[in-house]
């Protein structure tokens, strides 16, 4: 019984998005579920997709929040 929990950081990717949209989400939970189907023959219903959004303040790298880490990259925040 696969447990999957994918988290990213609470942000759009869309223009005036403020978060994972559900299409986005429910694109992710198919996706991960037929890739287990696929790769180690797991059926969908005993498979299970968590996604976790993390506010941006709360997600760190190199010892910086994301937005302390952007502003010394003089990254503007747009998605790559």
């Amino acid at each position: 019984m696969p447990y999957v929990n994918i988290k990213v950081t609470r942000e759009g990717t869309a223009p005036g998005a403020a978060a994972t949209t559900p299409t986005q989400k429910k694109a992710l939970i198919k996706g991960v579920s037929e890739f287990l189907l696929e790769v180690m023959g797991k059926p969908h219903d005993s498979t299970f997709v968590v996604i976790e959004e993390v506010d941006l303040e709360n997600w760190g790298v190199g010892g910086l929040t994301v937005p302390e880490y952007r502003a010394r990259a003089g990254d503007t925040g747009k998605q790559r």
